[in-house]
């Protein structure tokens, strides 16, 4: 490795001349626009996109009028006697399931028989109705695993981290069966807060048995009708139903947008609440750190600034971000070099780059006394389990390098390589031609596919030359921009991304959609 200078400071040149960042990456500017990428969808891949829609629908619709008069057999769920009631099963999303999702729905929900390491045995299966139902045959593919959110390679059976869970199930077993209120509050669990709040540089920390419930469950502990919630357009489900439930008022913004942001704040402040139009009595911005569909990094300097400016409140969700960026592997807030007492409320989940489940909430310790009294996740769900706690110990112990051992340097060596395999695998599939969304310093690299029927195709071929990634499509992404997700990883090395890179170039061809208009150098 050599040390070269670069426009963001000093930057380590490997052996092949791809350069990444040695030190703490907050010297990236806002303004450098090469670090994001958003190209447009190409106006003839949007109209084949929604010809292949059109065809699908037509089609789908003459199977349902085939279903309805017996000419073919129905699996779909069917009510009957129903007069009076409301159809339970009546949009166009039920007929999207039935008539298009469910004839490549082998794409997703597939078996795994193994860790989701480096590689994975995907269990094989057969259909012989058209994907309705479907048998195991027994037997199991080894395939690179590039879907899996295991960035710093910690989901594994062997190593310090296995071996300290292994002895905290003798210790402890395997499950608390109590609420932290009551008989579920252990040693480890005190523990583990602790070092969470060391950690991210904060001062407390309370940890729940689920990701999801983490957020819907506890925003609504924080606001209530007479405040308001600015919330990002592409913000999780978790967060979109904790901002539900909590009955504020959601005001949605542009993504990743800070001049809508602040327009929008501005007017609502200067406009008050509905109706009575007093003073908001409290104003919370709810943003994620990296966004697991485009691939985005959140501006949070800037969030910070709009948020000081305005007096409002910062919830910052750190699901794919925290252990996944910066140089110390503290998150978005060690990214960009933020003060973590800057954001009010950082929360996080295990389940990533920690290779355990679970979430946390953490700020002042006033705010996490409080969630700790009023959060139904606390009062009521399970606490966290015992050895979960300690897998996310172990494993945080040497992101801190506090595990007295030479995994200790895993903060620079797993860092470093999943920095390194991002930036790498972004620039060489921008090279090939994909439209590729997202931050560069991004694990998550989305790659556009656009049209459905080629979901499938680039799936099922790019399985067969041993790589497994998953496939993104309408609901869960908007209609015209189907995609493909790579997840990077520390456990990945260069030899395995290089032959997972040469078979993506291939399907890439075979299936056409290599769609970047613009071209990218490729010395």
């Amino acid at each position: 490795m050599a040390l070269e200078r670069g426009k963001n400071g000093f930057v380590q040149k490997s052996s092949n001349g791809f350069i990444y960042p040695k030190n703490s990456p907050e010297r990236i500017t806002l303004d450098d626009k090469s670090y994001e990428h958003f190209e447009e969808t190409p106006l003839y891949v949007a109209i084949l996109t929604y010809l292949c829609y059109a065809v699908l629908t037509i089609f789908g619709h003459i199977r349902d009028f085939m279903r309805r008069n017996g000419l073919v057999e129905s699996h779909s769920a069917v009510e009957k006697d129903r007069k009076g009631y409301v159809p339970l099963y009546h949009s166009f999303e039920s007929f999207y399931t039935r008539n298009i999702y469910r004839r490549i729905c082998d794409c997703w929900n597939q078996p795994i028989g193994s860790v989701p390491g480096a590689f994975i045995d995907v269990k094989q299966r057969v259909s012989t109705d058209k994907n309705w139902h479907f048998k195991m045959t027994g037997e199991s593919i080894r395939v690179l695993n590039m879907g899996s959110y295991n960035y710093l390679g910690f989901a594994q059976t062997d190593g310090p981290c296995a071996d300290a869970v292994e002895e905290s199930i003798r210790h402890y077993g395997v499950g608390v069966g109590s609420t932290c209120h009551e008989l579920g509050n252990l040693d480890v669990h005190i523990k583990l807060q602790a070092l969470v709040a060391e950690f991210l540089g904060v001062e407390d920390s309370i940890v729940f048995g689920m990701g999801f419930a983490t957020n819907s469950t506890n925003i609504p502990t924080l606001v209530k009708k007479d405040c308001l919630i600015v919330s990002d357009e592409l913000n999780h489900a978790s967060l979109v139903l904790g901002c539900r439930l909590s009955g504020a008022v959601i005001q949605v913004v542009k993504h990743n947008d800070p001049i809508d942001l602040e327009n929008k704040i501005r007017e609502a402040i200067i406009s008050g609440q509905p109706k009575t139009h007093l003073p908001w009595k409290k104003i919370i911005i709810v943003v994620e750190g990296v966004y697991s569909m485009e691939g985005s990094i959140a501006k949070l300097p800037e969030i910070i600034r709009i948020k000081k400016k305005y007096n409002a409140y910062l919830y910052l969700d750190e699901a794919h971000s925290i252990g996944a960026l910066g140089p110390n592997g503290r998150g978005v807030v060690d990214f960009y070099g933020c003060d973590p007492r800057d954001v009010d409320l950082l929360m996080g989940t295990f389940t990533k780059s920690f290779g355990a489940a679970g979430g946390y909430i953490a700020g002042s310790k006033k705010l996490i006394h409080h969630i700790r009294i009023h959060s139904h996740s606390a009062v009521y769900a399970n606490n966290i389990a015992a050895p979960i706690a300690q897998q996310i110990i172990s494993s945080m112990e040497i992101i801190m390098g506090k595990d007295g051992t030479d995994e200790g340097d895993g903060r620079q060596k797993k860092i470093q390589q999943l920095a390194w395999n991002t930036r790498y695998v972004r620039e060489n599939l921008r090279k090939m031609g994909f439209i590729v969304y997202g931050h560069d310093y991004s694990p998550v690299v989305p790659v556009l596919l656009y049209v459905p029927t080629k979901i499938a195709a680039f799936l099922r071929i790019l399985m067969e030359r041993g790589v497994a990634t998953v496939v993104v499509g309408f609901p869960a992404t908007p209609l015209v921009e189907s995609r493909a997700r790579f997840c990077m990883s520390a456990a990945h090395t260069k030899e395995m991304l290089d032959e997972a890179l040469k078979a993506i170039d291939e399907v890439g061809d075979i299936v056409g959609v290599k769609y970047l208009q613009h071209k990218v150098n490729k010395s």
